[in-house]
């Protein structure tokens, strides 16, 4: 069975309120204590697999759940099991012949009989029904902790289950309690908390752009819903850990990263569906430019600082700007934040549009688009020595979207020759981002030679640099517009 769950953080000024709204006469309230399992080398969390004994008020279930199709759904198959007051023992076999049990085996090869408890929750749950037009929801208010030996970590979240209907439904009603209530989405699970708590890691490991595969011989409109949903694959676990304030740097960086690549899709393949909204693209661009100040901030630190340092100079530290990651992780639990990953989502997994679809299929689109970007591209090649900074800087967005643009389709051309052209591709996106940093680092270094002259010597070693740079970057540039077409 496909589970499709969507899960938030209750903010601690609106806990009361979320626990009073919830808990009518038609609430139930539940102590839930479960055991999670895994093996000694943690072949199942490497999987993504989670294996459970929950005890239920009186009753007990085995459940196993293994990753879905995207990030709000998983496949998950229950068991109710007999225990007749004793806690019943572990029975893999209860899930042989499901989906779900295929993957725990293969997950586990030979260390079926290796399974041990790693970590329990013990949680109050309040739970109540809420039906509407074409829907059926369980929502739940779970309060309690995940524990591993010593180590603890708080639960206090609030999940929206899909029981029958639509996703756009169950979309709806979280809507209405995000409006309410302040609620951020977090797609982090219980089991991937569980983990984190039994490493003793400060957050869950950051989450990286997968390949995309076009499944199905996809209409242009069913194409781009598999292009956004593999976008927010991408962007809301790392999101959720920058708004949850425990991010590392690499968090910081892959959310922006999958914002970017997001923005492209809708840009350049957007509208091969009718319902898509004009009101992405600004809100997409506000939070871009939000997270950007701080990404910048961390790329000069860990990349040209440490070689300015090499290189002797007096100055080689930026000002202390205490407030801007707090800040990033404020514009992440904001209601309009998560109102448009909701909205995304809807879309994502809607029907794809009757009418208003592009005439064409999704290859024959995608490679017009790609040979206009490419084309936009040749030209700034051949002028690039020649231009102002910020059009060299808008070239290296357009080979970022070029890139990008490629990836989400490539799965409709011929595999060998796209990644020969991608193989090209990379090092002139190398060399254009290392010029780009070099020009940050200047403006930011030239903020600070009015009350610290130490920053000159900075500026000079930076302009050096650019130099080098500039012909590197437009030797690379060139060469990959010389390389042939895959399409």
């Amino acid at each position: 069975m496909n589970e499709i769950e969507l899960k938030f953080q209750v903010p601690p000024a609106q806990r009361q309120a979320v626990r009073r709204a919830l808990a009518t006469s038609k609430a139930q309230i539940l102590r839930l204590q479960a055991q999670y399992f895994d093996t000694p080398d943690r072949r199942l969390a490497a999987a993504h697999v989670s294996l459970r004994l929950r005890q239920e008020g009186e009753a007990w279930v085995q459940t196993l759940k293994c990753p879905g199709e995207n990030r709000w759904s998983r496949l998950e198959h229950e068991v109710p099991r007999a225990a007749d007051g004793d806690e019943p023992r572990l029975d893999l076999s209860l899930h042989a012949g499901t989906p779900a049990g295929d993957r725990l085996m293969a997950a586990l090869g030979k260390q079926a009989d290796r399974l041990e408890v790693v970590y329990a929750t013990d949680v109050q749950r309040t739970r109540r029904v809420i039906l509407g037009p074409d829907l059926q929801a369980e929502v739940a208010l779970d309060v309690g902790e995940i524990r591993a030996g010593s180590a603890r970590r708080e639960l206090h979240e609030i999940e929206f289950e899909l029981q029958s209907g639509s996703v756009a439904a169950l979309v709806a009603l979280a809507t209405r309690w995000v409006e309410r209530h302040g609620l951020w989405l977090d797609v982090i699970s219980k089991a991937e908390r569980g983990q984190q708590v039994v490493r003793g890691a400060a957050s869950v490991a950051p989450v990286h752009a997968q390949p995309v595969v076009l499944k199905n011989a996809p209409s242009p409109d069913a194409a781009l819903r598999q292009m956004v949903a593999a976008c927010l694959a991408h962007l809301l676990p790392n999101a959720a850990e920058v708004a949850g304030g425990a991010a590392q740097p690499e968090h910081l960086h892959q959310a922006r990263v999958a914002l970017r690549r997001l923005r492209t899709a809708l840009r350049i393949y957007g509208d091969w569906s009718p319902d898509t909204s004009a009101e992405w693209t600004p809100a997409l661009a506000s939070l871009f430019g939000q997270l950007g100040a701080a990404r910048d901030r961390d790329a000069l630190e860990a990349d040209l600082l440490p070689a300015l340092r090499a290189a002797g100079a007096p100055l080689a530290e930026l000002p202390a700007e205490a407030a801007a990651e707090s800040s990033v992780a404020d514009t992440l639990r904001a209601p309009a934040t998560t109102q448009l990953w909701l909205a995304l989502i809807a879309f994502a997994n809607a029907a794809q549009a009757q009418e208003g679809k592009p005439a064409g299929d999704a290859r024959a689109l995608a490679a017009r688009r790609i040979k206009r970007l490419q084309r936009q591209l040749a030209k700034d090649a051949k002028a690039y020595a020649g231009l102002e900074d910020e059009q060299r800087h808008r070239a290296r967005r357009r080979l970022k979207r070029l890139r990008y643009a490629i990836e989400f389709t490539a799965s409709l051309f011929r595999a060998k020759k796209v990644q020969r052209y991608l193989d090209e591709l990379k090092p002139a996106q190398d060399a254009l981002g290392e010029y780009n940093d070099l020009v940050v680092a200047e403006q930011a270094f030239g903020r600070l030679v009015q009350t610290q002259p130490q920053a000159w010597f900075a500026l000079g070693w930076l302009a050096a640099q650019r130099a080098q740079l500039l012909d590197r970057s437009q030797q690379r540039l060139k060469k990959w517009a010389m390389q042939p077409g895959f399409w």
